[in-house]
């Protein structure tokens, strides 16, 4: 980035020009205006209030003169210290820095003085002041575009080069923001309240997006914007399965409720393809299994169901990214494009152990590594004010107990997940492993008790055949518990309960 620097008396003359590469002969000033920085320096001056006006986000940085942006630094430095900041004690301070000729001496702390405004206008001159420095940011980053498409690295494709520049350019969005801070506790009760009026209007009573699958609703509320739920489980328990069930619900919800309780969907498939992943949804919809579909074993009834079962998901608003090996940015910067082209409600990330940290991270170690992917995804989730849904994998530990039902701690690297987790749910499914256990007759086992323990075996399996258990074992705005639901393998379709069926929760 270039730096401005000037000196006294003749400042303006000091300010670099930059030389306009589309009209030769052409040269122009970066965008300044060094009025209105010595105008705000002198409200500083006259009252350090001022400086609570603009001190949530301008820096020092942001002024186009350097000496101006050591002046307000200094300001900065005195103000938190409690002192007062003025053309005096700057004096003093620059003074003991040795560095007093360095921002114009004396002369030009008076002259600061003497341009001050009121400190009702302070705020906006801050406003004209970052906002020019944005300007400056925009003209350096297009510089860089250009500079990095000219002479990028042989490895570096131009689709790493686009997405690090909507990261920057992200960046700056964000910068340039001046919301935030406190907020008064009655614009928060009324916040709370409108979410709250908007759950009681709609039939399903929900707050969030609707996950499809009735007693997850009723416990959950729906999946709530601006929260990341984890939804782990050992290998063939079906968190892809019920990942895609849950963001096929939502786009039809979406699709034919008008979005009230549905969302576009982004899906980010780290593991699977998208033909896979689409072959599921298919197989669900269309009541045909997926390995007669990848074998061709289909007859010209179930391909006719097959044909138009795919017309109706054409209109599913399901986008899914099947880009191996993504890292955190990237995932972050598809996020938010999609979220300004197609209005994004809900993402889901499958799964969240093949995301890739930063080399920095990876140097430190998978725990860390791991971390910096959760509180990536947390951020994400309310940066675009959307439900997070990342799959995770358990340790192998569960298959040590008798007790196989997963807990909190089997999270691998689960100190991180845990923490930044708004919902912990872990999928479980007694059939699988009673099935895995089908007794075998022993040397001096008789025929009779050999067929009373398989009866015995039969009898609990069938018990179980079919059902899958969803344990919320963690969630920030309501009750644990655990939810029932049917699960039928052919069609890797997840769906509500019979009601006779018994559907337990407890509370936290």
């Amino acid at each position: 980035m270039t730096t401005l620097i000037a000196s006294p008396p003749n400042l303006h003359s000091a300010m670099e020009k930059e030389r306009d590469h589309g009209q030769t002969g052409i040269s122009r000033q970066s965008p300044h205006n060094i009025e209105a920085e010595k105008a705000l320096l002198g409200a500083i001056f006259a009252n350090n209030r001022a400086y609570e006006m603009v001190s949530d986000y301008l820096q020092s940085q942001h002024f186009a003169l350097l000496q101006n942006g050591r002046i307000y630094g200094a300001c900065s430095k005195l103000i938190e210290r409690g002192q007062i900041a003025d053309s005096i004690t700057l004096q003093r301070y620059f003074q003991n820095e040795e560095s007093l000729g360095d921002v114009g001496g004396p002369a030009y702390l008076d002259e600061i003085t003497s341009s001050a405004v009121t400190v009702i206008n302070a705020q906006e001159y801050g406003r004209i002041i970052h906002d020019l420095y944005l300007k400056r940011e925009l003209i350096n980053l297009g510089e860089d575009v250009v500079n990095r498409a000219y002479t990028g690295e042989i490895d570096e494709t131009a689709n790493d080069q686009i997405e690090a520049a909507e990261q920057t350019l992200y960046s700056l969005a964000t910068a340039g923001t001046y919301e935030g801070g406190f907020l008064e506790f009655k614009e928060s009760i009324v916040r709370a309240i409108q979410v709250a009026e908007a759950a009681h209007k709609r039939d399903g009573k929900l707050a969030g997006v609707s996950s499809g699958f009735r007693d997850l609703d009723r416990l959950l509320g729906g999946l709530h914007p601006s929260d990341l739920v984890i939804l782990a489980g050992r290998p063939a328990m079906g968190k892809t399965a019920l990942a895609t069930n849950i963001a096929y619900n939502a786009a039809k919800d979406y699709l034919e409720e008008e979005g009230e309780e549905g969302a576009v969907v982004g899906f980010f498939s780290l593991e699977m393809s998208a033909e896979q992943l689409a072959a599921r949804i298919l197989s669900e919809q269309s009541n045909i299994s997926s390995d007669r579909m990848r074998k061709g074993e289909l007859t010209n009834e179930e391909f006719t169901r097959l044909v138009q079962a795919s017309q109706i998901l054409h209109q599913v608003p399901v986008f899914i990214d099947d880009t191996p090996a993504l890292t955190v940015s990237a995932l972050r910067t598809r996020a938010r494009r999609l979220k300004r082209q197609h209005k994004l409600g809900l993402i889901i990330v499958d799964y969240l152990q093949l995301i890739s940290g930063s080399s920095n991270a990876r140097n430190d170690g998978r725990v860390q590594e791991v971390s910096e992917i959760t509180r990536g995804l947390k951020t994400l989730a309310k940066e675009l004010h959307v439900p997070v849904v990342a799959l995770s994998q358990l340790s192998r530990q569960v298959e040590n107990r008798e007790d196989k039902r997963p807990q909190l701690a089997d999270l691998r690297e689960s100190g991180s997940i845990e923490q930044d987790a708004d919902v912990v749910a872990f999928i479980y499914r007694d059939e699988y492993y009673l099935a895995k256990a089908e007794p075998k007759q022993r040397a001096d086992e008789n025929a009779e008790k050999f067929s009373q323990r398989v009866n015995n075996w039969q009898e609990r399996l069938s018990r179980v055949n079919n059902i899958a258990e969803l344990i919320v074992a963690k969630q920030r705005h309501g009750p644990i518990g655990i939810v029932k639901l049917m699960f039928d393998g052919q069609f890797t379709r997840f769906g509500d309960l019979d009601q006779h069926h018994d559907n337990t929760y407890f509370g936290s």
